[in-house]
């Protein structure tokens, strides 16, 4: 008797590690002997039935995933609506699983996408096929409830704060009385940007200024900390959330609206805190909108990053063909000496379409640094380099796996 295939699906934003998670995944059903399909671009390439067979990569292959940025199967931002908002669709993705006889779901992604997969868990009710469903975490932005951490976060913070230890050293290098300002990825929160503030060395070195979403901007309270740091040090470095908001809760730069809580487009927090500082300071600053590079850095991704992430992957094909369904894998960490974490089951819907923003203690009263809290959470999630396979230019070897069709 043939062995029932699972599928496994990229969806949302891709990420450092991204790849991992499907390497953990691929490896996990070789171990038990069963074959593991993958839809190209996420959902959108399922709902079309674009599928492809990952046992006919050889395992050289499959072990090179893991080095690679991006989404090797493709993603989108497609994400299959409620039954009742549309049933035909829920259909159609029933006659591609049927057609190979698949009954076991990875979803490999964030928010919405584990949203999406705690909708999926009532597939059998809806359409009358079964289908067990388990979520694999992915996001650089790291708001996924139910988990220490989410797969991505350490490696794009880590390259963040790399960069920002690089240019703070460059920029106090130079002629002084300069601004320098790096705007991270986030939307409503600040994980990232208080990442940065791992690239202190020591109080009151580089970044001088973290502003988050979690704590309303106050613009008196900002200039004065600027102003001090140019006095003190002859400059100033800031990290900056892109959803930066002001006392209204609204955020001071919005690119795109959406009507959809969480699709909108933000973007140029930076420039408007550089207009601001202009009018006020009389200064010029020089803004960094770091955008798709934090999440593509493969070369400076965290070890601790790439191990977790291949086994969430694995763990997830381990556990929806023996023990659970309906669950995100998730991360607790070990309260011990030098950290640890392991997986959990954390149930979907308990989870799904909902954000973690950072917590208080994180955060100081003024909006302007984080705490020592903070830096104990998050150091010990940039431990480690990253394996990182070169060519023969000296350029990260990122050529791609050509993945044969269904």
């Amino acid at each position: 008797m043939t062995a029932t295939p699972l599928l496994y699906l990229q969806s949302g934003g891709p990420t450092a590690v991204l790849n991992a998670s499907a390497q953990g995944a691929i490896e996990a059903a070789r171990r038990l002997d069963l074959p593991l399909y993958a839809a190209r671009d996420g959902l959108a390439g399922l709902v079309k039935g674009e599928l492809v067979d990952t046992t006919r990569a050889t395992d050289a292959e499959v072990a090179r995933l893991s080095t690679l940025p991006g989404a090797s199967f493709g993603v989108s931002r497609h994400m299959l609506p409620t039954w009742e908002e549309a049933p035909q669709e829920w259909l159609a993705v029933r006659d591609v699983l049927a057609r190979h006889n698949i009954h076991h779901l990875l979803i490999n992604g964030g928010n919405g996408s584990i949203g999406c997969a705690a909708r999926l868990t009532e597939f059998e009710q809806h359409t009358g096929y079964p289908l067990r469903v388990i979520g694999i975490p992915k996001t650089i932005d790291n708001d996924l409830m139910g988990t220490d951490f989410s797969p991505g976060f350490p490696s794009a913070a880590r390259f963040l704060a790399t960069q920002m230890r690089e240019v703070a050293v460059d920029m106090a290098s130079m002629a002084q009385r300069r601004i320098f300002i790096m705007e991270t990825m986030g939307r409503h929160t600040g994980w990232l940007a208080a990442g940065t503030a791992a690239a202190a060395q020591y109080v009151g070195d580089a970044p001088q200024v973290v502003l988050v979403p979690e704590m309303a901007f106050d613009a008196d309270l900002f200039l004065k900390k600027v102003s001090q740091s140019l006095d003190e040090r002859g400059h100033c470095a800031i990290a900056v959330a892109e959803g930066l908001e002001g006392p209204d809760g609204k955020p001071l730069a919005e690119s795109h609206h959406d009507a959809v809580y969480g699709h909108e487009q933000l973007g140029g927090v930076g420039t408007w805190l550089a207009g601001l500082i202009k009018r006020e300071l009389d200064m010029k600053s020089h803004v960094a909108q770091v955008d798709c590079p934090q999440r593509a850095a493969r070369h400076l991704a965290s070890a601790v990053d790439l191990r977790m992430a291949h086994q969430a992957g694995s763990t997830a094909v381990e556990w929806i063909v023996n023990t659970h369904q309906g669950v995100m894998t998730a991360f607790s960490r070990r309260p011990t000496v030098t950290p640890s974490w392991e997986v959990v089951p954390v149930p979907l819907a308990d989870i799904g379409d909902r954000e973690r923003r950072m917590p208080p203690e994180f955060v100081d009263a003024d909006n302007l640094w984080v705490t020592p809290a903070f830096m104990d959470y998050m150091r010990p999630l940039l431990s480690g380099p990253a394996v990182v396979p070169w060519d023969e230019h000296g350029l990260p070897d990122c050529r791609p796996i050509e993945w044969a069709n269904l």
